[in-house]
């Protein structure tokens, strides 16, 4: 380091070969900082609990794993920036109290497709909606997906999973695996 002009020596003693060089390194340095940082995906969430639960229909009982979020925070990032789920997996968004009818979720920065099932106090689905990814750079480019029906707890699962399960309105979820009743 040439510490009376603080310059590195190597810039000092380049050619101009090597300064096209670092040139290049430093665009692509940048060019990777700026989209990293530009890009708008969120990291999934990491260290929510999971619980066993089951959803229970006329065409059987189907045990799932579900990441519970419960905070306003961990309820407004949800699913976001995931690139895939179990079959088995979903999210559990709960609420202290219920929500009404018009309330609803987006898929601003969610990179899958889900299908969202809005539940009462009893765990009874009341509506099933299927949500596409949002390509939008901002949230007010997103459609929400509102309940119709006043809820309480709401499940996101991959696109197709109720229909794949034979899972409708009126089924129910149970929490904890002794509360699945056996088939």
């Amino acid at each position: 380091m040439d510490l009376q002009n603080r310059v590195p020596v190597t810039l000092v003693t380049a050619t101009p070969q090597r300064l096209r060089g670092l040139k290049v390194w430093v665009v692509l340095a940048v060019s990777s900082l700026i989209y990293g940082c530009s890009s708008g995906i969120a990291a999934p969430q990491e260290g929510l609990p999971v619980v066993d639960a089951c959803f229970v229909s006329a065409a059987g009982t189907v045990p799932v794993k579900l990441e519970v979020a419960n905070s306003s925070e961990q309820r407004r990032k949800g699913l976001m920036g995931r690139t895939s789920l179990a079959p088995d997996a979903g999210m559990l968004f709960e609420y202290s109290e219920p929500r009404e009818a018009s309330h609803g979720f987006w898929m601003y920065k969610t990179l899958i497709p889900l299908d969202i099932a809005y539940l009462n106090e009893d765990g009874v689905i009341g509506s099933i909606r299927q949500m596409v990814p949002c390509a939008s750079a901002s949230g007010a480019g997103c459609p929400t997906y509102p309940a119709g029906v006043s809820f309480i707890q709401a499940v996101e699962m991959n696109a197709g999973f109720f229909q794949e399960h034979g899972i409708r309105t009126g089924d129910g979820l149970f929490i904890g695996n002794g509360n699945c009743p056996t088939q």
